[in-house]
């Protein structure tokens, strides 16, 4: 049986509800590139260190970095990845995971400087040889890290309607319809990590109701 693991994005808000970090098996924190300081990034570091939960670090584009930058991007993502091991190396509790964050998230799937750019920086800036990527099933950023044979989690998104070629177009509200598509995703075998979006109007309990469909169907398991 295919098991996954469960992700919420969360510190961007200065109040993330402190249950969602006990929900998931990892959370990806956002790490400087948006809206984020020292202050966020340690306290959404010290609520999954509590709960067990494992991190992955969430870097984006910054102001004025954007597609094709090469170098420039690489260490702006090094930069970001960086303060957050940081803060969960005093901690103890340091990241192995990298997920980029929307638009580098996109762009890096099918760009392949991008991806280069992206895995450059966050490799540099976690210190890790042994990085796990999360990031689109198939594209730039998967070539890439096949590439380098770098462990990627393939991502699908419980709470989000996909377009062509899997563009991300809207998102579910309805939890029944979240739950019997995390339920299928996870039992397609094609992906390892499944993602509720935090922002959404009551993501606790549709991630809380994820979770007990996965848990219920045997697939949840935090194997990053």
């Amino acid at each position: 049986m295919p098991l996954v693991d469960l992700n919420l994005d969360l510190g961007d808000l200065p109040n993330d509800p402190a249950a969602l970090y006990g929900l998931a098996t990892v959370v990806s924190i956002a790490c400087g590139g948006h809206a984020v300081d020292i202050a966020s990034m340690a306290r959404a570091v010290s609520f999954a260190m509590a709960r067990g939960t494992k991190i992955a670090a969430r870097p984006s584009y910054p102001e004025g970095v954007g597609a094709g930058a090469g170098e420039a991007l690489a260490a702006s993502v090094e930069q970001q990845c960086k303060a957050l091991q940081s803060i969960a190396r005093k901690l103890g509790f340091p990241a192995a995971i990298v997920k980029p964050h929307g638009a580098l998230y996109q762009d890096a799937a099918s760009d392949p400087a991008i991806a280069r750019a992206l895995l450059d920086g966050a490799a540099r800036g976690l210190g890790r040889e042994d990085l796990t990527v999360i990031g689109p099933s198939h594209g730039a950023l998967f070539d890439e890290a096949q590439r380098r044979g770098v462990r990627y989690a393939r991502e699908g998104f419980a709470d989000r309607a996909s377009g062509a070629e899997g563009k991300l177009i809207a998102r579910i509200t309805d939890r029944a319809v979240v739950v019997r598509q995390a339920v299928a995703l996870a039992s397609s075998g094609t992906i390892e990590i499944i993602s509720v979006q935090a922002g959404t109007a009551g993501a606790a309990l549709i991630a809380g109701d994820v979770r007990e469909a996965l848990i219920q169907n045997g697939y949840l398991a935090g194997n990053l």
